[in-house]
Order: structure tokens, then sequence, then C-alpha cells
């Protein structure tokens, strides 16, 4: 008796369109951001989307190129041969997610810097090494354990950050250059308190309308909340995202800057829970990276209880880089931890397709894990 075994990568998709089709899908729900980021940032925001496109898609051709080339037989083949046995191995997908990958790492990029050109040096160093050493060495398409466009962006944040601009040209003016909502609105320290209690003195303030619309500082993409719920929407009616990610993550991350809202509410002058709570819900990436980023099918666990997990710690490590980190905004490097952290979900020794109660009493001790820490950090006085 024969057994047919068939090999499958990444991404498994449990559904009947194809992965052309959920690329597609995908692109489409990011096309709401694009053409706000189109609006607010006009042509600056098109050189850096052509740059962030135009090199990742770039390096994924060469890499097919690369990957297919006639093997060496004891022939001398010419470049043309090499040539046409590549790009008879290329095909639409290998267009289409090196475009998706590129058009999330535009829009987490800054509109400008100082001095100015540097920005595009960093959009193509940025997407280069997000590229190359986020998915290509890795194999390619379905083979990646990092999300390309996050570390691109953390790695370009890193080696040029200090030239980033933060323009908040839907107002058509420059409303500050000192960096996102995160660190410029209501940041200033107050003798007497911890410092991380301190930065929401005054957040009563806070303009929770701009942060959802997009007229606040930051990267070009994040601002506009509106236009990432319609593309949020329209992703979960196509399945083209699982919402256990979504519902697990944003579920978390309630919780924990809720119990985080009380200490703050009752020990910060001018700050109350619901306005502390809208704060962080609108300000910074969270919602975008939640669900253009986080989501991404190739890089998160395969099996259900395994995308649970994987949208609670990302929420819990956003939470805490955001309360007590140096760094304003966690949401990057959360999803490339749990980036790291996806294979370990889905080792084969305890990982299944089921709900245990050893997976529940697992996550729950996590959670409240988590829970106590805050407690404890707010409750010494940021003393730990």
């Amino acid at each position: 008796m024969s057994v047919l075994i068939r090999k499958e990568t990444a991404p498994h998709i449990r559904r009947k369109d194809s992965l052309f089709r959920m690329l597609l899908d995908v692109i489409i729900g990011l096309a709401p951001v694009s053409i706000m980021a189109m609006v607010a940032y006009t042509w600056r925001y098109l050189v850096i989307l052509l740059i962030s496109v135009g090199t990742m898609v770039a390096s994924e051709i060469i890499f097919v190129l690369i990957k297919n080339r006639i093997p060496y037989d004891g022939q001398k083949h010419r470049l043309k041969e090499h040539l046409k046995k590549g790009f008879a191995a290329l095909n639409v997908v290998n267009i289409l997610a090196p475009v998706v990958s590129g058009m999330i790492f535009a829009m987490i990029t800054p509109s400008s810097s100082d001095p100015g050109p540097v920005i595009y040096v960093a959009a193509f160093v940025g997407a280069l090494f997000g590229m190359v050493i986020g998915k290509l060495v890795f194999g390619g398409t379905g083979q990646n354990i990092f999300n390309p466009a996050a570390l691109g962006m953390v790695f370009a944040k890193i080696c040029f950050g200090s030239h980033y601009v933060y323009d908040g040209t839907y107002y058509v003016i420059n409303v500050s250059t000192t960096g996102t909502v995160l660190t410029s609105a209501n940041k200033v320290l107050v003798e007497g308190l911890p410092d991380f209690l301190a930065h929401y003195e005054g957040i009563n303030n806070a303009p929770i309308l701009d942060m959802f619309l997009g007229r606040v500082p930051g990267v070009m993409g994040e601002g506009f909340k509106f236009a990432i719920l319609i593309g949020l929407i329209y992703l979960l009616i196509r399945k083209a995202i699982d919402p256990r990610v979504i519902i697990s993550f944003l579920g978390t991350f309630v919780l924990l800057i809720g119990v985080a809202g009380i200490f703050v509410a009752t020990r910060v002058t001018d700050a109350s829970y619901g306005m502390f709570l809208l704060f962080e819900l609108c300000s910074g990436g969270m919602l975008f990276g939640m669900t253009y980023m986080l989501t991404d099918p190739v890089t998160m666990p395969i099996n259900a209880p395994g995308r649970v997990m994987y949208g609670c710690l990302a929420a819990i490590l956003t939470v805490f880089i955001r309360l007590f980190g140096a760094y304003p905004e966690g949401m990057a490097f959360a999803i490339l931890f749990c980036n790291m952290l996806a294979p370990v979900l889905d080792y084969h020794a305890w990982s299944s397709s089921q709900f245990t109660k050893k997976k529940i009493i697992i996550l729950s001790s996590i959670i409240a894990l988590a829970l106590l820490i805050i407690c404890l950090a707010f409750g010494l006085g940021g003393k730990l």
C-alpha cells in the first residue's frame, strides 16, 4: 500500500481562494490607508512608496533568478539561458508578496528627514534589509520567520532615527519634529510623580479625534485610524486574516491598558480613565500593526491555540514597552519577538489544534502574571 505525501509550505491557507487572492485582498485592505497617506503627504509618500515597493520587488526577482539558475552539469551555459530558466520560474505571487511588504513598509516610514534626502536612503536601506535578511535568506515566500516590513522598519529606525522628522502635513503645517504622539503629546515630566505616570499628566487634553483622523505627527500610515478600520473590516469579511489573532491581541491589550488606566486615573491630576484608554487605542501604530503585520499568515503559528497565545503575547509585549520602555512605540518590536516565538508555539511536542485545559491554564497564568507586574509597577511608584 502506497501513501501519497504532499509537501506544503506556508502560508497554510484554510480557504478556497489562492495565495494570489489573499495577497490581492491585503492590497485592497491597504488601499484606504494608502489613499489617505497620498492625500496627506502627496508626492513624498509616492516617492517613498516607489522606493520601498521597487526595492522589495527587485530583490525578490533577483532572488528567484539566482535560485532557479541552471545547476552545474559540466557544461557552460550562457547568461541568457540562466535568465530564461529563472524568469520561467517567476509567478504573480513573486510580485504581489513584495508589493504588500513594500506598501506596509512605506506606510510605517516618516514623511521626511533632516536633512531631507536622508529619508530616501533610509527607505531604500530599510526595505532592502527587511526583504533580504527578513525573508529571502530564509528561502523566500512562505519560508521567512520575520515580518519583512517590521524588521526593515526597526533597522531603518536604529540607523536613521535621529534624522527622522514627523510632519503633521494633514494640517498643512509642521506640527511637530520630535516624534509621534506617543513621544510629543502629554509627555512632560511632573515633579513628584514616577516618570511613566507623569507622561500622562494632562491626558484629558489629548486630541483624540485628531489622532483618529490622522491629524497628528507620526509615520505616513499609522495615523489614519478610520481608514485602518475600513481595511480591517474588509480583511475580516474576506477571511484574509485570522480573527482569533485580532480578538486575542485587542482583548489582552484593552485588559492590561485598562488596569494601568485605573492607576493613572487615580494618581495623576487631570487624567480620566476613559481618556487614557482612548489615548492608548488611538496613538501610535498599534492598530496598524495589529491589522496588517501581526496577522501575516507566514510568520504566525499554524494551530488555533498557538495563534490565540501569539496575539496575547504580542499585546503583553506592546503594553510593557509602551508603559515602561525607553522606546515609545512597542508594536514593531512585539511583532518581531512574537515572530521568533511562533515556531516554539508550533513545536509538535505540545502544539495541537484543540484548546485543552492545560493550554487555557498556561495562557491565563501568563496574562495574570502580566497584570501582577503592572499592578506592582504602579503600586510601587515605578521603582522596580
